[in-house]
């Protein structure tokens, strides 16, 4: 008798849970993250070549953690935290936090729209990259963006002055609202404010940033604008330096390939040096374990950055081991002009770049999704 007690009980409370289960099962809480590692030959670095490895290249290596939970009349709560990090010597990226690369919390409605808060992308990462309406996440990661010989460009807090100067390899806007819209036949826009850190100084250290997309079928394209207004420098003294970059990508999806189209420029507002970008690429899905990428972007600088330009390359050819992880090999090579200095995106330090008009990076590397 006490075993059927206990039985039924038991049944009970299986039956009370699966009801529950199901009541909750559209709120989730999902760990997720992306880890890439490998080895990198350099040409020339600081006239030297270098065999390193590096890690967050093919893509960022980061963990997550994001959730929803739904409210009344379709509307759902959600978050997302991302903590970036260095896998070869297990550290955090310098500058970014413990969550330094995403963190934020908002709300979403199917037909209003999505509004968020806190540390999060703006809409040249948005409507551009993410979109892929541009090449870089598709061919083959960070060594693809663009820098060159343009530190004269002076963006501050940057490692180099011109690293990542389009912005489409993802710089964060901290202090951020931002809101994007419900799809209208296909567009969709969004608008981010920046509140800035500067103490007292909100009007002189803050980032807008807007974007628009279309996507019909195999065709997609977008647009986006970023404004950041720096009020202080890295020494934190007061400056005003306005850093406007914008661009415009489109993108057409063939059987197996995926053509690319993307124009940016970026201006130094205070200094009044200005470079612009134009790429062609495409990914070429040979089979379903085999992948090829490959872009070619010209960079050129005005009379400010000694209209220097530069001549890019970049392939990644790509096999998956299984749905989760892939091995790859990347080759990437830029020329400038005969007075200037190649520096390929991803060199960070003050004397990564090339003694000569020349650099090349030759990689193999693995990445695996969780």
């Amino acid at each position: 008798m006490e075993k059927k007690l206990v039985m039924a009980g038991l049944a009970c409370c299986l039956a009370g849970g699966m009801a529950h289960a199901e009541t909750e099962k559209k709120d989730s809480v999902q760990i997720y993250g992306l880890l890439d590692i490998g080895v990198s030959y350099i040409s020339n670095q600081g006239d030297d070549r270098r065999l390193r490895t590096d890690s967050g290249i093919y893509t960022p290596s980061f963990i997550g953690f994001k959730g929803t939970e739904h409210l009344s009349d379709g509307t759902k709560v959600i978050f997302d935290l991302q903590s970036q990090f260095d896998i070869h010597e297990g550290r955090t990226i310098p500058g970014h936090g413990l969550f330094g690369r995403t963190a934020l919390v908002g709300l979403e409605n199917d037909e209003y729209g999505r509004l968020t808060l806190g540390n999060q992308f703006d809409f040249m990462w948005d409507s551009l990259t993410i979109a892929r309406n541009a090449a870089g996440i598709s061919v083959g990661g960070l060594y693809t963006f663009r820098q060159g010989p343009f530190s004269g460009l002076g963006i501050p807090f940057n490692a180099t002055g011109g690293s990542d100067w389009d912005r489409t390899a993802g710089e964060q806007v901290h202090n951020s609202v931002k809101y994007r819209t419900p799809d209208f036949g296909g567009f969709t826009a969004g608008a981010q404010y920046g509140f800035g850190s500067a103490p007292n100084r909100s009007t002189k250290d803050r980032t807008l940033s807007f974007g628009m997309n279309y996507k019909s079928g195999k065709f997609g394209a977008g647009a986006a604008y970023t404004e950041v207004k720096y009020g202080v420098n890295a020494a934190m003294e007061p400056v005003q330096t306005p850093i406007r970059t914008w661009g415009v990508g489109m993108h057409y999806e063939f059987e197996a390939v995926t053509a690319i189209a993307l124009f940016t420029k970026t201006s130094n507002r205070s200094n009044k040096a200005s470079v612009y970008a134009a790429e062609i690429g495409g990914r070429w899905q040979i089979d379903p374990k085999w992948a090829l990428g490959a872009s070619y972007h010209y960079m050129k600088g005005n009379a400010q950055l000694n209209k220097n330009h530069a001549h890019q390359t970049n392939s990644t050819l790509s096999y998956s081991l299984s749905k989760r992880t892939i091995v790859y090999a990347q080759q990437i090579y830029q020329r400038t002009n005969k007075n200037a200095r190649a520096s390929i995106n991803g060199l960070f330090g003050p004397n990564d770049a090339s003694s000569s008009r020349n650099q090349a990076i030759t990689r193999i590397g693995i990445q695996t999704v969780f």
